[in-house]
């Protein structure tokens, strides 16, 4: 397999094979991706809401009924759909449950290795805590390294995929008990395959030169 193919072959689906599934074996491979996904100091601050069900697509449709029209067939006719969901706050609670699930895993050789493990994700924490104040903000561009990995991994397995941010959060956190546990939704990717009314798939891939876009020193 080569991956660079893979990746040029990827496009953002427009209109969905509705009479297509992906497959199970498929939808647990792409879970294991989400979960496994980097985050600065293993923070892993998101929560992903699979939905592979009608009811489940159309809870999470409702959030594009309003302004974001254009996005709903996108949700109800994909094969499945996740929102990618992020932690609102950094909470002390949440990281001793980071640092006790990484000491079940064996990260720690010894006492002192889970000490500076512990240290170094304060520190980070507390820059954006009380220095920058942007932990809402740093914690986003984490779950933006999963979506970056889901649509990856979703070309490598051939499966189509449309990253979306056309929705109304508020409706879509009400909709799936999101803020009750701590979070808000901040992208949808639906999943599937491409129909015959998707227009991007006949259109070549445009991208800047890579001269412009990589300076080698």
């Amino acid at each position: 397999m080569n991956i660079v193919e893979k990746a040029a072959q990827r496009h953002t689906v427009k209109a969905f094979d509705t009479s297509r599934k992906v497959p199970d074996e498929i939808i647990a491979q792409l879970r294991m991706l989400l979960r496994l996904a980097p985050s600065s100091v293993n923070s892993q601050p998101w929560h992903f809401v699979i939905a592979g069900t009608e009811e489940g697509k159309a809870k999470i449709a409702r959030s594009a009924e309003g302004g974001y029209q254009y996005n709903v067939a996108k949700i109800r006719d994909a094969s499945h759909v996740i929102v990618l969901a992020t932690r609102a706050s950094a909470d002390e609670a949440y990281l001793e449950a980071v640092l006790a699930q990484e000491e079940r895993d064996g990260r720690f050789v010894n006492e002192a290795a889970k000490t500076a493990g512990q240290g170094a994700r304060k520190l980070f924490t507390d820059i954006h805590r009380y220095k920058l104040k942007d932990v809402a903000q740093w914690y986003e561009k984490q779950v933006y390294l999963a979506l970056g990995t889901l649509l990856l991994g979703a070309a490598t397995l051939e499966v189509g995929a449309t990253p979306m941010e056309g929705f109304d959060a508020e409706i879509l956190d009400k909709e799936l008990g999101l803020r009750e546990k701590g979070y808000t939704a901040s992208v949808i990717v639906s999943l599937g395959y491409s129909g015959a009314e998707d227009f991007n798939a006949k259109l070549p891939k445009s991208r800047l030169p890579v001269e412009q876009v990589i300076t080698e020193i």
